[in-house]
């Protein structure tokens, strides 16, 4: 036997599935609909994780959670929920629940889940005594974290650092995972940067250049064992709100939304970014970087600000397009760069599903290109797919560890050329 799970859920169907499948995996299931009965099974069999609903019929499922942490304050709970809001999981979270998944589940997701909370247990149990110490003494880690280290251009800036008012739970689909994902955003006091922590594994993974894994059709970035896809559309966004210190906590993608940043940008205002007491630091461009030649380059030289040109030029029915954007105004950037959509081709769907990506695609999360015309949704503009390689740069170029004073001028480049001008800098100023 693998472990013991206890599945608290007033769900029958879910009670069976979830126990099937980790039964399968080798694990030891107890079942229960009830909340009253989860604290007695729990107190008498003592399981190694606990799969916890938000709805239960005799009482709340947060209720339940409280009552487990008081009597074992280290019980790795998973907490489920088919219409959990936002402001529900990250409460979970912060009670001390070590994960929250949306149904329907993804049952590879609550396998790993498993694996990860009963794996981390035990070491911990050895090492220093309980699992929960160890999360918690994760995450006291990831908020002790300093950005990145500074570089000879590095200055400081009248703009203050910011972090976020409050913590919130953003839910969606990942684009090439295809699996239902989250993230939990929490502040970060001054000086601390960007960071991912992986869930439920607890991994941390900077938001840094040294971390990119990967970068065919999206931005990987891997620390401790873990692969975080598709972080550019959430950087950028958080690039636009002047957002430098910050915890991210995900499942293995970061969700795709509509394919834009539009999503990302709504939340930020709706929990607030605010100023924090120090000035934050920037990259000043000195010289002029160039990668590639000829039909394809990206130039990034000296600039009062942060400016960006792409020249796009793909064959009908996109064609050639050309947009040039200042990230001086965040209200420009909701209006002209947010709302533009990711895009791929139908030409390309085999390749893409044959390298295990694409799987999250949907009608509603990304703009299909046919040979003759955009398959699946009207255009928000006509030169929607420049703009979102703009989204994509403004993204990427975060993953410096600061704001970059700048100008970049980008002809027919992608992700790895993104990454491959910051890496460029860094060689020249280390």
């Amino acid at each position: 036997m693998k472990g013991r799970v206890l599945i608290v859920d007033d769900e029958p169907g879910i009670l069976a599935s979830l126990s099937g499948v980790l039964s399968d995996e080798g694990y030891e299931t107890v079942c229960t609909r009830s909340g009253e009965e989860a604290l007695k099974l729990y107190r008498a069999r003592q399981p190694d994780v606990v799969f916890l609903d938000i709805w239960l019929p005799d009482r709340d499922g947060l209720e339940t959670l409280e009552a487990l942490l008081e009597h074992d304050p280290d019980a790795a709970v998973v907490m489920m929920s088919g219409h959990g809001t936002p402001a529900t999981a990250a409460r979970a979270i912060k009670m001390g629940a070590i994960d929250f998944m949306e149904k329907p589940l993804s049952y590879n997701q609550a396998v790993e889940a498993t694996e990860n909370a009963i794996a981390g247990r035990r070491y911990e149990n050895g090492a220093t005594g309980t699992a929960g110490h160890a999360i918690k003494q994760r995450e006291d880690r990831a908020t002790q974290f300093t950005p990145a280290p500074e570089l000879p251009i590095v200055c400081e800036s009248t703009i203050p650092q910011r972090t976020i008012r409050d913590s919130t739970v953003l839910y969606g689909l990942g684009l090439h995972s295809g699996t239902r994902t989250g993230l939990v955003i929490q502040p970060l006091p001054v000086d601390s940067g960007i960071h991912f922590l992986t869930l439920p594994s607890g991994s941390h993974v900077a938001a840094h250049v040294s971390a990119v894994a990967d970068t065919d059709y999206a931005t990987t970035l891997r620390g401790g064992g873990d692969g975080i896809r598709t972080v550019e559309h959430l950087l950028s966004a958080l690039h636009a709100y002047g957002v430098t210190n910050l915890l991210i906590k995900v499942h293995g993608e970061i969700p795709v939304m509509d394919g834009s940043a539009l999503e990302f940008c709504r939340v930020l205002e709706e929990i607030g970014v605010e100023d924090q007491e120090k000035p934050r630091k920037e990259v000043l461009v000195d010289r002029s970087y160039r990668i590639g030649e000829g039909e394809k380059s990206l130039t990034l030289e000296p600039h009062d600000g942060f400016a960006i040109s792409y020249l796009l030029d793909y064959p009908p029915p996109i064609g050639e397009q050309f947009f040039e954007f200042d990230l001086c105004d965040v209200e420009a950037y909701k209006r002209e760069i947010a709302p533009a959509r990711t895009f791929g081709f139908m030409r390309d769907l085999q390749m893409i599903n044959e390298l295990g990506l694409g799987s999250g695609g949907r009608l509603d999360n990304f703009i299909l290109v046919g040979e003759d015309n955009v398959i699946n949704t009207e255009l928000r503009f006509p030169d929607e797919f420049v703009r979102h390689k703009i989204l994509d740069i403004i993204g990427d170029l975060y993953l410096l560890g600061y704001p970059i004073r700048g100008r970049v001028s980008a002809t027919r480049t992608g992700h790895r050329d993104n990454i491959a001008i910051l890496r460029a800098l860094l060689a020249d100023n280390g």
